[in-house]
């Protein structure tokens, strides 16, 4: 077992201790967490729309320009609001579901918070 100790991302707690493999625990809080959820935790708080604001799961966002989008004949219009977003890896980091177009991804550069 692994003598690493990690701060606790709930109550901040420096006594959080190695439960084997990636899995973390704190004694004072009771709270368990993986490498992976600080990892995930760590993309949500780097996404930002195209006014420099910090987007997170579950936010409502604003499409600032017409979009193309392929197989449909008509784009996604700028003005269109977009809620629920879920953030994600890679060059279009912004899963949602577009009224009359569907399940998409966005780049967070052509939205901004609503």
């Amino acid at each position: 077992m692994s003598e690493e100790v990690k701060p606790c991302p709930k109550c901040e707690s420096q006594y959080g201790y190695s439960m084997g493999g990636d899995l973390y625990a704190c004694p004072d809080c009771a709270h368990e967490w993986t490498l992976s959820d600080l990892k995930a935790e760590e993309l949500e708080s780097h996404v930002k729309d195209s006014n420099g604001n910090i987007l997170t799961n579950g936010d409502t966002v604003i499409v600032i320009k017409n979009l193309p989008v392929k197989g449909s004949p008509k784009p996604v219009k700028a003005g269109t609001k977009v809620k629920n977003i879920r953030l994600t890896e890679g060059d279009h980091n912004i899963d949602c579901k577009i009224d009359g177009f569907g399940s998409m991804a966005l780049k967070s550069e052509f939205v901004r918070k609503a």
